[in-house]
C-alpha cells in the first residue's frame, strides 16, 4: 500500500530492481497466474520512490539475499497467486479488523486517496500511480471519495 504498486508488480518484484541507496524501485515486470511477464501498461514500467522507513523494513526482510523475488512462495520458490492470498489471508484479516471485502485494489486505491489527502497535484498522482492517462487517475478518485466531492474535483479538470 505504501508504494502504489499493483499486486502483479509486487509479486514479480526482484531484489535487483530495488536501489536502496537511491531510494527507488524499478517496476518492470508483472505476474499473472504464476507467470512473470510484462507490466500492465507502458506507463507502468517506471521507477517508484521508496520511503526510507519502508526501505528499512525491506532490508530486514532481505537478509543476505541479493537477487531473486522479494516475496517468493515458501512452497515453490516461484510467484504466489494473488487470488489465493486474497481469499486465504487478505479478506479474513480485513474482516478481523472490520473491513469487509478487503482486496488488492483497496490497497492501491487507499494509496491514491492518501496522495489526494496530502494535496499532491493530480499530475503527480498520475505519475506515482503510473497511469497512462489522467482520466484513469480521476476514475480512481471518483471511487474513493463521495460523489459531491468528486464532482467538484472533476469540474477543475480542464486546467490539467
Amino acid at each position: 500500500m505504501c508504494t502504489g504498486l499493483r499486486v502483479s508488480e509486487v509479486l514479480a518484484l526482484r531484489w535487483e530492481h530495488i536501489d536502496f541507496k537511491a531510494g527507488a524501485m524499478l517496476v518492470q515486470q508483472g505476474v499473472v497466474n504464476g507467470r512473470i511477464g510484462k507490466v500492465k501498461t507502458e506507463a507502468s514500467h517506471d521507477e517508484v520512490p521508496l520511503d526510507p522507513a519502508f526501505a528499512e523494513v525491506l532490508l530486514r526482510w532481505k537478509g543476505d539475499r541479493s537477487e531473486g523475488l522479494v516475496f517468493p512462495s515458501h512452497v515453490t520458490g516461484g510467484c504466489y497467486y494473488s487470488g489465493v492470498i486474497q481469499v486465504q489471508i487478505l479478506k479474513p484479516k480485513g474482516e478481523g479488523v472490520g473491513i469487509t471485502g478487503l482486496g488488492w485494489h483497496t490497497l492501491r486505491h487507499t494509496y491514491r486517496s492518501l496522495l489526494d489527502e496530502t494535496g499532491a497535484p493530480i499530475g503527480v498522482q498520475q505519475k506515482l500511480m503510473r497511469h497512462a492517462n489522467v482520466s484513469t487517475t480521476m476514475n480512481v478518485l471518483r471511487q474513493c471519495i463521495p460523489e459531491s466531492e468528486a464532482r467538484s474535483e472533476l469540474e477543475g479538470c480542464s486546467k490539467w
